[in-house]
Protein backbone atom coordinates (compact mmCIF):
# COMPACT_ATOMS: atom_id res chain seq x y z
CA UNK A 1 0.00 0.00 0.00
CA UNK A 2 1.63 2.94 -0.66
CA UNK A 3 1.92 6.38 1.20
CA UNK A 4 -0.99 7.99 -0.49
CA UNK A 5 -3.45 5.14 -0.05
CA UNK A 6 -2.46 5.01 3.36
CA UNK A 7 -3.23 8.51 4.57
CA UNK A 8 -6.64 8.15 2.36
CA UNK A 9 -7.34 5.07 4.84
CA UNK A 10 -6.88 6.76 7.74
CA UNK A 11 -8.79 9.97 6.69
CA UNK A 12 -11.68 7.64 5.97
CA UNK A 13 -11.75 6.32 9.14
CA UNK A 14 -10.51 2.53 7.65
CA UNK A 15 -7.84 1.72 10.02
CA UNK A 16 -7.71 -0.29 13.12
CA UNK A 17 -5.89 0.63 16.57
CA UNK A 18 -4.45 -1.51 19.37
CA UNK A 19 -3.34 -0.65 22.38
CA UNK A 20 -1.39 -2.52 25.60
CA UNK A 21 -0.77 -1.97 28.82
CA UNK A 22 2.82 -3.44 29.24
CA UNK A 23 4.34 -3.68 32.87
CA UNK A 24 7.13 -0.88 31.85
CA UNK A 25 5.56 0.31 28.31
CA UNK A 26 1.50 0.67 26.92
CA UNK A 27 2.47 0.78 23.19
CA UNK A 28 -0.32 2.46 20.79
CA UNK A 29 -0.41 0.33 17.08
CA UNK A 30 -2.33 1.83 14.60
CA UNK A 31 -2.96 -0.87 11.20
CA UNK A 32 -4.07 -0.20 7.67
CA UNK A 33 -6.69 -2.43 6.18
CA UNK A 34 -4.45 -5.01 4.95
CA UNK A 35 -3.46 -5.24 8.75
CA UNK A 36 0.19 -3.89 8.44
CA UNK A 37 1.47 -1.61 11.34
CA UNK A 38 1.50 2.23 9.84
CA UNK A 39 2.43 4.29 12.92
CA UNK A 40 2.90 3.81 16.74
CA UNK A 41 3.50 5.80 19.82
CA UNK A 42 4.32 4.74 23.62
CA UNK A 43 4.71 6.20 27.29
CA UNK A 44 7.07 4.65 29.85
CA UNK A 45 6.07 3.61 33.28
CA UNK A 46 6.87 2.03 36.25
CA UNK A 47 5.02 -0.05 38.72
CA UNK A 48 5.47 1.32 42.63
CA UNK A 49 5.81 -0.36 45.31
CA UNK A 50 3.08 0.86 48.04
CA UNK A 51 2.63 0.10 51.50
CA UNK A 52 4.16 -3.55 50.15
CA UNK A 53 1.70 -3.27 47.11
CA UNK A 54 2.78 -3.12 43.47
CA UNK A 55 0.52 -0.62 41.86
CA UNK A 56 -0.20 1.87 39.34
CA UNK A 57 -2.39 5.17 39.98
CA UNK A 58 -5.76 5.72 38.02
CA UNK A 59 -4.15 8.84 36.92
CA UNK A 60 -0.88 6.80 35.83
CA UNK A 61 -3.00 4.90 33.36
CA UNK A 62 -5.05 7.47 32.11
CA UNK A 63 -2.06 9.74 31.36
CA UNK A 64 -0.32 6.66 30.06
CA UNK A 65 -3.00 5.53 27.57
CA UNK A 66 -3.38 9.02 26.80
CA UNK A 67 0.20 9.98 25.97
CA UNK A 68 0.86 6.94 23.96
CA UNK A 69 -2.42 8.11 22.23
CA UNK A 70 -1.17 11.46 21.09
CA UNK A 71 2.17 10.04 20.53
CA UNK A 72 0.16 7.64 17.41
CA UNK A 73 -1.52 10.96 16.20
CA UNK A 74 1.68 12.51 16.15
CA UNK A 75 3.46 9.85 14.20
CA UNK A 76 -0.05 9.73 11.74
CA UNK A 77 0.43 13.60 11.13
CA UNK A 78 4.55 13.54 10.56
CA UNK A 79 4.30 10.28 7.89
CA UNK A 80 0.64 10.94 6.02
CA UNK A 81 0.31 14.83 6.50
CA UNK A 82 -3.13 13.91 7.79
CA UNK A 83 -4.97 14.32 10.89
CA UNK A 84 -6.80 11.34 12.47
CA UNK A 85 -10.33 11.65 13.89
CA UNK A 86 -12.03 8.55 13.24
CA UNK A 87 -11.01 4.69 13.75
CA UNK A 88 -12.54 1.47 11.76
CA UNK A 89 -12.18 -0.18 15.59
CA UNK A 90 -10.22 -0.45 18.58
CA UNK A 91 -9.13 -2.86 21.61
CA UNK A 92 -7.01 -2.39 24.62
CA UNK A 93 -4.78 -5.45 26.07
CA UNK A 94 -2.59 -5.57 29.15
CA UNK A 95 -0.81 -7.26 31.50
CA UNK A 96 -3.17 -10.03 32.80
CA UNK A 97 -4.15 -10.99 36.50
CA UNK A 98 -4.82 -8.56 39.38
CA UNK A 99 -7.35 -7.12 41.11
CA UNK A 100 -9.11 -3.64 40.42
CA UNK A 101 -12.19 -3.69 42.58
CA UNK A 102 -14.81 -0.74 42.39
CA UNK A 103 -18.06 0.07 44.49
CA UNK A 104 -21.71 1.09 43.28
CA UNK A 105 -20.58 4.18 42.08
CA UNK A 106 -17.71 3.56 40.28
CA UNK A 107 -15.28 4.49 42.97
CA UNK A 108 -11.72 2.28 43.28
CA UNK A 109 -12.17 0.72 46.86
CA UNK A 110 -8.72 -0.63 47.51
CA UNK A 111 -4.82 0.62 45.31
CA UNK A 112 -4.87 -1.42 41.93
CA UNK A 113 -3.07 -4.87 42.88
CA UNK A 114 -1.29 -5.74 39.49
CA UNK A 115 0.07 -9.15 39.30
CA UNK A 116 3.73 -8.85 40.16
CA UNK A 117 2.29 -9.66 43.61
CA UNK A 118 2.78 -12.67 45.39
CA UNK A 119 0.77 -11.86 48.83
CA UNK A 120 -2.36 -14.68 47.78
CA UNK A 121 -0.48 -17.68 48.29
CA UNK A 122 -3.10 -18.71 50.97
CA UNK A 123 -6.08 -18.21 48.64
CA UNK A 124 -4.39 -19.60 45.79
CA UNK A 125 -3.56 -23.04 47.83
CA UNK A 126 -7.56 -22.97 49.14
CA UNK A 127 -9.57 -21.83 46.25
CA UNK A 128 -7.30 -24.63 44.02
CA UNK A 129 -8.18 -27.52 46.55
CA UNK A 130 -11.85 -26.18 46.22
CA UNK A 131 -12.10 -26.48 42.28
CA UNK A 132 -9.51 -28.87 41.81
CA UNK A 133 -7.85 -27.08 39.52
CA UNK A 134 -5.13 -24.45 39.67
CA UNK A 135 -5.86 -21.16 40.76
CA UNK A 136 -2.08 -18.68 40.71
CA UNK A 137 -1.61 -16.17 42.83
CA UNK A 138 -1.82 -13.78 40.17
CA UNK A 139 -5.22 -14.50 39.64
CA UNK A 140 -8.24 -11.96 40.32
CA UNK A 141 -9.70 -14.33 42.24
CA UNK A 142 -7.07 -14.98 44.35
CA UNK A 143 -7.00 -11.48 45.43
CA UNK A 144 -10.82 -11.55 45.89
CA UNK A 145 -10.66 -14.30 48.28
CA UNK A 146 -7.16 -12.97 49.66
CA UNK A 147 -9.39 -10.35 51.15
CA UNK A 148 -12.17 -11.73 52.21
CA UNK A 149 -9.34 -14.13 53.87
CA UNK A 150 -7.77 -11.20 55.49
CA UNK A 151 -11.22 -9.38 56.72
CA UNK A 152 -10.25 -6.59 54.71
CA UNK A 153 -13.14 -4.21 55.08
CA UNK A 154 -13.99 -2.89 51.36
CA UNK A 155 -15.16 -6.53 50.07
CA UNK A 156 -18.16 -6.00 51.46
CA UNK A 157 -18.60 -2.82 49.22
CA UNK A 158 -17.09 -4.73 46.10
CA UNK A 159 -19.93 -4.02 43.23
CA UNK A 160 -17.78 -5.08 40.21
CA UNK A 161 -13.90 -5.75 39.55
CA UNK A 162 -11.95 -6.70 36.68
CA UNK A 163 -8.20 -6.30 35.17
CA UNK A 164 -6.56 -3.42 33.82
CA UNK A 165 -7.47 -4.07 29.85
CA UNK A 166 -11.15 -4.08 31.41
CA UNK A 167 -11.00 -1.28 33.50
CA UNK A 168 -9.46 1.12 30.16
CA UNK A 169 -12.25 -0.56 27.81
CA UNK A 170 -14.94 0.49 30.57
CA UNK A 171 -13.75 3.83 30.42
CA UNK A 172 -13.71 4.01 26.86
CA UNK A 173 -17.03 2.23 26.13
CA UNK A 174 -19.10 2.07 29.48
CA UNK A 175 -19.27 -1.81 29.26
CA UNK A 176 -17.88 -3.89 31.91
CA UNK A 177 -16.89 -6.37 29.43
CA UNK A 178 -14.00 -9.18 29.13
CA UNK A 179 -12.55 -10.73 26.37
CA UNK A 180 -12.56 -14.79 27.40
CA UNK A 181 -8.65 -14.87 27.29
CA UNK A 182 -8.24 -12.19 29.94
CA UNK A 183 -11.58 -13.31 31.79
CA UNK A 184 -9.94 -16.64 32.11
CA UNK A 185 -6.93 -15.13 33.89
CA UNK A 186 -9.34 -13.87 36.59
CA UNK A 187 -11.68 -16.60 36.78
CA UNK A 188 -11.59 -20.86 35.49
CA UNK A 189 -13.17 -20.96 31.49
CA UNK A 190 -16.10 -23.62 31.10
CA UNK A 191 -13.79 -24.97 27.64
CA UNK A 192 -17.32 -26.00 26.46
CA UNK A 193 -19.11 -22.96 26.89
CA UNK A 194 -16.54 -20.09 26.56
CA UNK A 195 -17.41 -18.84 30.05
CA UNK A 196 -16.92 -18.41 33.15
CA UNK A 197 -17.21 -22.04 35.21
CA UNK A 198 -20.82 -22.11 36.37
CA UNK A 199 -20.03 -25.03 38.83
CA UNK A 200 -16.87 -23.25 40.49
CA UNK A 201 -18.96 -19.48 40.82
CA UNK A 202 -21.59 -21.86 42.67
CA UNK A 203 -18.72 -23.63 44.53
CA UNK A 204 -17.01 -19.99 45.78
CA UNK A 205 -20.30 -18.78 46.44
CA UNK A 206 -20.92 -21.20 49.01
CA UNK A 207 -17.55 -20.60 50.63
CA UNK A 208 -17.97 -17.30 51.65
CA UNK A 209 -21.68 -17.30 52.05
CA UNK A 210 -21.46 -17.70 56.01
CA UNK A 211 -20.07 -13.55 55.45
CA UNK A 212 -23.19 -12.28 54.04
CA UNK A 213 -21.87 -10.01 51.64
CA UNK A 214 -25.17 -9.20 50.00
CA UNK A 215 -23.48 -10.30 46.77
CA UNK A 216 -23.02 -12.99 43.89
CA UNK A 217 -19.61 -14.00 42.16
CA UNK A 218 -21.55 -13.73 39.15
CA UNK A 219 -22.72 -10.42 39.64
CA UNK A 220 -19.31 -8.80 39.97
CA UNK A 221 -17.29 -10.42 37.22
CA UNK A 222 -17.11 -8.43 34.07
CA UNK A 223 -19.28 -9.87 31.08
CA UNK A 224 -17.21 -12.58 29.15
CA UNK A 225 -16.86 -12.45 25.26
CA UNK A 226 -14.64 -14.33 22.45
CA UNK A 227 -13.06 -12.85 19.62
CA UNK A 228 -15.04 -11.11 16.84
CA UNK A 229 -18.11 -10.17 19.16
CA UNK A 230 -18.67 -6.32 18.98
CA UNK A 231 -17.92 -5.31 23.25
CA UNK A 232 -20.16 -1.59 22.58
CA UNK A 233 -19.30 1.68 20.91
CA UNK A 234 -16.00 4.10 22.45
CA UNK A 235 -18.74 6.88 23.70
CA UNK A 236 -18.28 10.72 24.11
CA UNK A 237 -16.63 10.60 27.49
CA UNK A 238 -14.77 7.80 26.45
CA UNK A 239 -13.32 9.50 23.30
CA UNK A 240 -12.06 12.03 24.95
CA UNK A 241 -10.60 10.00 27.97
CA UNK A 242 -8.55 8.94 25.17
CA UNK A 243 -7.72 12.27 23.20
CA UNK A 244 -6.85 14.69 24.81
CA UNK A 245 -7.15 17.08 22.07
CA UNK A 246 -10.73 16.10 21.51
CA UNK A 247 -10.54 14.90 17.99
CA UNK A 248 -11.45 11.69 17.88
CA UNK A 249 -14.99 11.12 17.00
CA UNK A 250 -17.01 8.88 19.33
CA UNK A 251 -19.34 5.84 17.93
CA UNK A 252 -15.71 3.66 17.05
CA UNK A 253 -16.40 -0.09 17.39
CA UNK A 254 -14.87 -1.59 20.26
CA UNK A 255 -12.86 -5.11 20.38
CA UNK A 256 -13.34 -7.52 23.33
CA UNK A 257 -10.75 -6.16 25.78
CA UNK A 258 -7.61 -8.78 26.19
CA UNK A 259 -4.82 -9.87 28.21
CA UNK A 260 -1.12 -9.74 26.72
CA UNK A 261 -1.38 -13.31 26.69
CA UNK A 262 -4.25 -13.47 24.25
CA UNK A 263 -2.54 -10.85 22.23
CA UNK A 264 1.01 -12.55 22.27
CA UNK A 265 -1.07 -15.36 20.55
CA UNK A 266 -2.70 -13.64 18.04
CA UNK A 267 1.05 -11.73 17.10
CA UNK A 268 2.33 -14.91 17.10
CA UNK A 269 -0.26 -17.33 15.23
CA UNK A 270 -0.47 -18.92 17.72
CA UNK A 271 -4.21 -19.79 18.32
CA UNK A 272 -4.94 -22.76 16.91
CA UNK A 273 -3.62 -26.75 19.02
CA UNK A 274 -0.14 -27.16 19.19
CA UNK A 275 1.32 -23.74 18.21
CA UNK A 276 2.93 -22.28 21.33
CA UNK A 277 4.49 -18.78 21.84
CA UNK A 278 6.60 -17.17 24.07
CA UNK A 279 6.59 -13.45 25.28
CA UNK A 280 9.57 -12.17 26.79
CA UNK A 281 9.63 -8.52 28.22
CA UNK A 282 9.96 -7.51 31.64
CA UNK A 283 8.19 -10.96 32.83
CA UNK A 284 8.13 -14.40 30.47
CA UNK A 285 5.65 -16.60 29.67
CA UNK A 286 5.35 -19.72 27.15
CA UNK A 287 1.66 -20.82 26.19
CA UNK A 288 0.86 -23.90 24.60
CA UNK A 289 -2.73 -24.22 23.15
CA UNK A 290 -3.56 -28.17 24.09
CA UNK A 291 -4.83 -30.69 22.18
CA UNK A 292 -6.37 -32.34 25.21
CA UNK A 293 -6.92 -31.73 29.13
CA UNK A 294 -3.61 -32.40 31.55
CA UNK A 295 -3.27 -34.83 33.76
CA UNK A 296 -3.36 -33.44 36.95
CA UNK A 297 -3.10 -29.17 38.33
CA UNK A 298 0.03 -28.12 38.93
CA UNK A 299 -1.21 -25.33 41.64
CA UNK A 300 0.91 -22.20 41.34
CA UNK A 301 2.94 -23.82 38.30
CA UNK A 302 0.51 -23.87 35.39
CA UNK A 303 -2.17 -21.72 34.36
CA UNK A 304 -4.79 -23.22 32.33
CA UNK A 305 -6.66 -20.09 30.27
CA UNK A 306 -7.85 -19.37 27.02
CA UNK A 307 -6.77 -18.58 23.50
CA UNK A 308 -8.92 -15.23 22.16
CA UNK A 309 -11.65 -17.71 21.33
CA UNK A 310 -11.74 -19.82 23.81
CA UNK A 311 -9.43 -22.66 23.70
CA UNK A 312 -7.82 -24.24 26.62
CA UNK A 313 -4.26 -23.40 26.54
CA UNK A 314 -1.13 -23.77 29.28
CA UNK A 315 0.94 -21.05 30.63
CA UNK A 316 4.08 -21.05 32.44
CA UNK A 317 4.76 -17.82 33.99
CA UNK A 318 7.54 -16.04 35.42
CA UNK A 319 7.25 -12.55 36.69
CA UNK A 320 10.93 -11.72 35.94
CA UNK A 321 13.05 -11.61 32.74
CA UNK A 322 14.59 -8.67 31.33
CA UNK A 323 14.23 -6.45 34.10
CA UNK A 324 17.02 -6.90 35.53
CA UNK A 325 19.90 -7.25 32.74
CA UNK A 326 17.92 -3.51 31.80
CA UNK A 327 19.81 -2.06 34.88
CA UNK A 328 23.29 -3.33 34.28
CA UNK A 329 23.34 -2.83 30.34
CA UNK A 330 22.40 1.15 31.36
CA UNK A 331 25.15 0.76 34.28
CA UNK A 332 27.54 -0.15 31.76
CA UNK A 333 26.01 2.64 29.34
CA UNK A 334 26.73 5.07 32.33
CA UNK A 335 30.38 3.67 32.46
CA UNK A 336 31.25 4.59 28.85
CA UNK A 337 29.65 7.78 29.12
CA UNK A 338 32.05 8.32 32.25
CA UNK A 339 34.58 7.61 29.73
CA UNK A 340 33.44 9.86 26.79
CA UNK A 341 31.88 7.48 24.47
CA UNK A 342 28.82 8.11 22.32
CA UNK A 343 26.10 6.00 21.42
CA UNK A 344 22.22 5.49 20.92
CA UNK A 345 20.73 3.14 23.07
CA UNK A 346 20.28 0.68 20.45
CA UNK A 347 23.92 0.50 19.57
CA UNK A 348 24.25 -0.03 23.60
CA UNK A 349 21.99 -2.90 23.71
CA UNK A 350 22.99 -4.43 20.58
CA UNK A 351 27.13 -4.70 22.28
CA UNK A 352 26.00 -5.54 25.37
CA UNK A 353 23.61 -8.56 23.94
CA UNK A 354 25.85 -9.63 20.80
CA UNK A 355 28.72 -10.29 23.16
CA UNK A 356 26.95 -12.99 24.96
CA UNK A 357 27.21 -15.10 21.75
CA UNK A 358 31.07 -15.37 22.28
CA UNK A 359 30.89 -16.63 25.73
CA UNK A 360 31.35 -19.87 27.50
CA UNK A 361 28.15 -21.99 26.72
CA UNK A 362 27.83 -22.77 30.09
CA UNK A 363 28.22 -19.02 31.34
CA UNK A 364 32.11 -19.63 32.94
CA UNK A 365 30.73 -20.41 36.39
CA UNK A 366 28.40 -17.15 36.72
CA UNK A 367 25.09 -17.42 37.87
CA UNK A 368 23.05 -14.47 38.22
CA UNK A 369 19.33 -13.92 39.35
CA UNK A 370 17.18 -11.48 38.15
CA UNK A 371 14.06 -11.62 41.22
CA UNK A 372 12.95 -7.72 41.22
CA UNK A 373 9.98 -9.16 42.36
CA UNK A 374 8.69 -12.90 43.97
CA UNK A 375 8.75 -15.84 41.81
CA UNK A 376 6.45 -17.99 42.11
CA UNK A 377 7.50 -20.93 39.59
CA UNK A 378 10.32 -21.34 41.93
CA UNK A 379 8.74 -20.36 45.26
CA UNK A 380 9.80 -17.17 46.11
CA UNK A 381 7.16 -14.50 47.59
CA UNK A 382 9.58 -11.49 47.11
CA UNK A 383 12.95 -11.41 45.51
CA UNK A 384 16.73 -10.02 45.50
CA UNK A 385 18.48 -9.58 42.60
CA UNK A 386 21.79 -11.20 43.01
CA UNK A 387 24.91 -12.46 41.41
CA UNK A 388 27.08 -15.72 42.34
CA UNK A 389 30.14 -16.12 40.88
CA UNK A 390 32.34 -19.72 41.55
CA UNK A 391 35.78 -19.00 42.53
CA UNK A 392 37.48 -20.03 39.14
CA UNK A 393 34.67 -18.53 37.16
CA UNK A 394 35.97 -17.24 33.75
CA UNK A 395 34.68 -13.66 34.75
CA UNK A 396 34.53 -11.84 31.39
CA UNK A 397 31.87 -9.85 30.44
CA UNK A 398 30.68 -11.92 27.47
CA UNK A 399 29.95 -14.52 30.17
CA UNK A 400 28.37 -12.26 32.38
CA UNK A 401 25.96 -11.22 29.63
CA UNK A 402 25.17 -14.69 28.39
CA UNK A 403 24.62 -15.48 32.13
CA UNK A 404 21.89 -12.54 32.61
CA UNK A 405 20.53 -13.67 29.30
CA UNK A 406 19.90 -17.20 30.88
CA UNK A 407 18.20 -16.80 34.06
CA UNK A 408 16.26 -14.83 32.40
CA UNK A 409 14.60 -17.87 31.23
CA UNK A 410 15.32 -19.33 34.01
CA UNK A 411 12.27 -19.52 35.88
CA UNK A 412 10.11 -20.43 32.75
CA UNK A 413 12.07 -23.23 32.18
CA UNK A 414 11.30 -25.15 35.02
CA UNK A 415 7.74 -24.51 34.04
CA UNK A 416 8.12 -26.07 30.87
CA UNK A 417 9.39 -29.06 32.18
CA UNK A 418 6.40 -29.96 33.37
CA UNK A 419 4.89 -29.53 30.08
CA UNK A 420 7.15 -30.88 28.23
CA UNK A 421 8.94 -33.33 30.51
CA UNK A 422 5.86 -34.62 32.67
CA UNK A 423 3.50 -34.67 30.16
CA UNK A 424 4.59 -34.84 26.83
CA UNK A 425 3.13 -31.73 25.62
CA UNK A 426 3.59 -31.64 21.73
CA UNK A 427 4.02 -28.32 19.78
CA UNK A 428 4.50 -28.13 16.11
CA UNK A 429 6.05 -24.36 16.19
CA UNK A 430 7.04 -22.20 19.08
CA UNK A 431 7.26 -18.67 18.28
CA UNK A 432 8.67 -15.62 20.30
CA UNK A 433 7.43 -11.64 20.81
CA UNK A 434 8.75 -9.05 22.57
CA UNK A 435 11.78 -7.07 23.85
CA UNK A 436 13.59 -9.95 24.27
CA UNK A 437 13.70 -10.68 20.78
CA UNK A 438 14.58 -7.34 19.61
CA UNK A 439 18.05 -8.35 18.86
CA UNK A 440 17.01 -11.56 16.72
CA UNK A 441 20.67 -12.76 16.53
CA UNK A 442 20.76 -13.77 20.30
CA UNK A 443 17.17 -13.81 21.61
CA UNK A 444 16.21 -16.79 19.09
CA UNK A 445 19.18 -19.30 19.81
CA UNK A 446 19.29 -18.21 23.41
CA UNK A 447 15.89 -19.14 23.64
CA UNK A 448 15.82 -22.53 21.96
CA UNK A 449 18.68 -23.04 23.75
CA UNK A 450 16.49 -22.73 26.88
CA UNK A 451 13.49 -24.43 25.64
CA UNK A 452 15.35 -27.26 23.92
CA UNK A 453 13.37 -26.72 20.99
CA UNK A 454 13.18 -24.61 17.77
CA UNK A 455 12.38 -21.24 17.83
CA UNK A 456 10.77 -18.85 15.14
CA UNK A 457 10.07 -15.17 14.94
CA UNK A 458 7.81 -13.18 12.62
CA UNK A 459 9.05 -10.02 11.21
CA UNK A 460 6.50 -8.43 13.28
CA UNK A 461 8.24 -9.47 16.42
CA UNK A 462 9.31 -6.26 18.05
CA UNK A 463 5.38 -5.22 17.11
CA UNK A 464 4.50 -7.79 19.90
CA UNK A 465 0.87 -7.57 21.97
CA UNK A 466 -0.61 -3.92 20.61
CA UNK A 467 -0.50 -5.22 17.08
CA UNK A 468 -2.02 -8.59 18.23
CA UNK A 469 -4.73 -6.44 19.99
CA UNK A 470 -4.62 -4.07 16.65
CA UNK A 471 -5.38 -7.56 14.66
CA UNK A 472 -8.43 -8.58 17.12
CA UNK A 473 -9.86 -5.09 16.73
CA UNK A 474 -9.58 -5.91 12.76
CA UNK A 475 -11.29 -9.17 13.36
CA UNK A 476 -14.44 -7.62 14.99
CA UNK A 477 -14.23 -4.98 12.26
CA UNK A 478 -14.48 -8.20 9.46
CA UNK A 479 -16.50 -10.17 11.96
CA UNK A 480 -19.02 -7.23 12.33
CA UNK A 481 -19.24 -6.73 8.13
CA UNK A 482 -20.20 -10.13 7.62
CA UNK A 483 -16.76 -12.60 7.70
CA UNK A 484 -17.24 -16.04 8.30
CA UNK A 485 -14.04 -16.78 9.26
CA UNK A 486 -12.80 -18.43 12.93
CA UNK A 487 -9.74 -16.71 14.18
CA UNK A 488 -7.11 -19.33 13.34
CA UNK A 489 -8.42 -19.27 9.50
CA UNK A 490 -8.77 -14.92 9.66
CA UNK A 491 -5.32 -14.98 10.04
CA UNK A 492 -3.97 -17.15 8.63
CA UNK A 493 -5.91 -16.00 5.42
CA UNK A 494 -5.52 -12.04 5.76
CA UNK A 495 -1.96 -11.50 8.31
CA UNK A 496 0.51 -14.31 8.08
CA UNK A 497 0.11 -15.86 4.56
CA UNK A 498 2.92 -13.78 2.82
CA UNK A 499 4.93 -13.68 6.33
CA UNK A 500 8.20 -13.64 7.04
CA UNK A 501 9.60 -16.51 9.59
CA UNK A 502 13.38 -16.59 11.23
CA UNK A 503 13.88 -20.27 12.70
CA UNK A 504 16.52 -20.96 14.61
CA UNK A 505 16.93 -24.47 15.67
CA UNK A 506 19.48 -25.03 19.14
CA UNK A 507 22.46 -26.88 18.79
CA UNK A 508 23.85 -29.60 20.93
CA UNK A 509 26.32 -27.51 22.25
CA UNK A 510 23.69 -24.36 23.31
CA UNK A 511 21.56 -27.42 24.52
CA UNK A 512 24.64 -28.80 26.81
CA UNK A 513 25.27 -25.23 27.84
CA UNK A 514 22.20 -24.21 29.49
CA UNK A 515 21.52 -27.39 30.98
CA UNK A 516 25.27 -26.39 32.97
CA UNK A 517 24.02 -23.30 33.68
CA UNK A 518 20.45 -24.47 34.82
CA UNK A 519 21.66 -26.91 36.97
CA UNK A 520 24.16 -24.16 38.60
CA UNK A 521 20.92 -22.27 38.91
CA UNK A 522 18.92 -24.31 40.71
CA UNK A 523 21.62 -24.96 43.16
CA UNK A 524 22.17 -21.62 43.87
CA UNK A 525 18.60 -20.81 44.67
CA UNK A 526 19.56 -21.45 48.19
CA UNK A 527 21.51 -18.80 48.18
CA UNK A 528 19.13 -16.18 46.68
CA UNK A 529 16.29 -18.02 49.56
CA UNK A 530 19.21 -16.37 52.01
CA UNK A 531 19.22 -13.39 50.65
CA UNK A 532 15.53 -13.09 50.60
CA UNK A 533 15.23 -14.03 54.38
CA UNK A 534 18.56 -12.25 55.64
CA UNK A 535 18.34 -8.60 53.58
CA UNK A 536 15.04 -6.61 53.48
Amino acid sequence: MTKEQVASEIKEGKASLGIEFGSTRIKAVLIDSENNPIAGGAFDWENSLVDGIWTYSLEEIHEGISTAYAGMKKDVQEKYGVKLTKLRAMGVSAMMHGYLAFDKDGNLLVPFRTWRNTITGEASEKLSSLFNYPIPERWSIAHLYQAILKGESHVKDVAFFTTLAGYAHWMLSGEKVLGVGDASGMFPIDAETGDYNKKMIEQFDQLVAYHKFGWKLEDLLPKCLSSGAVAGKMTKEGASWLDKDGELEEGVLMAPPEGDAGTGMTATNSVAPRTGNVSAGTSVFAMVVLEKALGKAYNGLIDIVATPDGKPAAMAHANNCTGEYDKWIKLFGSAAELMGAKFSKPELYDNLLNIALEGDKDCGGLIPYNYISGESMTGFASGRPLFVRTQNANFTLANFMRAQLFTSLGALRTGMDILFDQEQVKIDRLTGHGGFFKAEKVGLPFMAAAMHTPVSALSTAGEGGPWGMALLASFTASKAEGASETLPEWLNKNVFSNAKVSTVEPTAEDISGFNAFFDNYKKGLAVERAAVEAID
